[in-house]
């Protein structure tokens, strides 16, 4: 789980909200560490630039709930029939590069549905790849990951969420939507040239305040 990064606070006396993400690990092809982080942000895009999160749609009163909050994401992973159970839910489905991932409408914690609620939150941490990809046609977001801070799979995948998130915020949606992340080779030119930058809330695996990822919009 990672927490506000929008500089906005819980109200005290009501549960926190959260945005709910499901990525796809089966045992037999499970996906590369990279490309669930990018399926994760291209999802949680996708939600938020969907019209159904604009004013007048039926995702709006949520969404903006939610963003007047932390905008907390939590990461779980499903497989087999678990998955498929997600399919009737209200949110998006984003299948990149063998990583599927889908984002729900976020609503607060104490009210997920018993589908996302019996997914695994922590432990997910996937495999590295060993060489970069070559970058997509632009435009598209490139998010880099802290290299001195280390992170599983699932916070590194909550971190580029919010990054494409604030992005979005900042600049708009891109057509496409398309994501693209890095990590140690690029970090420091990455943080030169940041649009928009992540500072943890602290919840889960690293310090309150930590920079664990940048953004901005390669066009």
């Amino acid at each position: 789980m990672s927490g506000s990064v929008n500089g906005h606070e819980d109200p005290a006396d009501q549960p926190p909200w959260a945005m709910q993400l499901a990525l796809r690990v089966e045992k037999n092809a499970p996906p590369t560490h990279l490309a669930v982080c990018e399926a994760a942000a291209m999802a949680a895009v996708t939600l938020l630039a969907d019209p159904r999160s604009a004013p007048g749609g039926e995702w709006h009163e949520a969404v903006a709930a939610w963003e007047s909050r932390r905008i907390r994401k939590v990461v779980r992973r499903a497989r087999g029939a678990r998955w498929e159970a997600l399919g009737a839910l209200p949110g998006v489905l984003v299948d990149h590069e063998g990583a599927p991932a889908r984002a729900f409408v976020p609503g607060p914690v104490t009210e997920v549905a018993p589908e996302i609620a019996r997914l695994q939150v922590g432990g997910t941490d996937l495999e590295r790849e060993e060489e970069p990809k070559p970058p997509p046609a632009p435009p598209y977001a490139l998010i880099g990951l802290n290299p001195g801070v280390p992170m599983t799979t699932g916070k590194a995948a909550a971190q580029c969420g919010h990054a494409a998130h604030l992005l979005l915020r900042a600049r708009g949606a891109w057509p496409g939507l398309r994501v693209r992340v890095v990590e140690a080779d690029e970090w420091s030119r990455t943080v030169a040239e940041a649009d928009v930058v992540v500072r943890d809330g602290g919840f889960t695996e690293v310090a309150p305040g930590t920079m664990t990822a940048v953004a901005r919009l390669v066009v």
